[in-house]
């Protein structure tokens, strides 16, 4: 398993716990190092790195993230998923729509699927790939679409999704041209 993958699965565990308890997030997460992170591979400081990327990132922009998932997910509530499902949601968002100039959107909800698939139930994986998809849709994050990511106007590439800037008409936050 990548370290990139580990990363999200351990952010992943962290949101998860912090769902069902209020403490400081810092606190959460040392405690998640310290008791259930397992083995310690060469990888282990970027693996804790990124995955506290992610976690802080999800905290910080929960409820930006929150509302694009509700607006989404058609039918459901964010409060009626299971907190796997929401969790797995908020990471693949986060990567859509906040961190979109260094993750690609196919690398994005692929890595969201596979880890519904190892920890959600039998319709996770495809449940979380409809809305990312819908999530990624809305806001123009395709490849060749041009969407403005973390304040900069970018242009979705080619292979591997890389990001270049462009002149061409932008979409703002809300997925509405300006």
């Amino acid at each position: 398993m990548g370290s990139r993958r580990r990363a999200r699965e351990s952010a992943l565990q962290i949101l998860f716990g912090l769902d069902w308890v209020t403490v400081d997030l810092h606190a959460a997460m040392n405690e998640y190092w310290t008791k259930f992170a397992g083995e310690r591979p060469a990888s282990y400081e970027d693996v804790r790195r990124h995955c506290t990327e992610l976690v802080e990132g999800v905290v910080e922009h929960r409820a930006m993230l929150d509302q694009r998932l509700q607006a989404a997910s058609h039918h459901w509530k964010l409060d009626r998923m299971s907190a796997v499902d929401r969790n797995i949601l908020r990471l693949g968002a986060l990567e859509l729509l906040v961190l979109g100039d260094r993750v690609p959107r196919k690398v994005a909800i692929n890595e969201a699927v596979e880890i519904a698939k190892k920890f959600g139930n039998e319709d996770s994986s495809a449940f979380v790939n409809g809305i990312l998809d819908r999530v990624a849709n809305a806001l123009g994050v395709e490849k060749g679409a041009t969407a403005k990511i973390g304040g900069e106007k970018v242009k979705r590439g080619g292979k591997g999704g890389s990001a270049k800037v462009a002149d061409e008409e932008t979409l703002d936050e809300s997925g509405e041209t300006p």
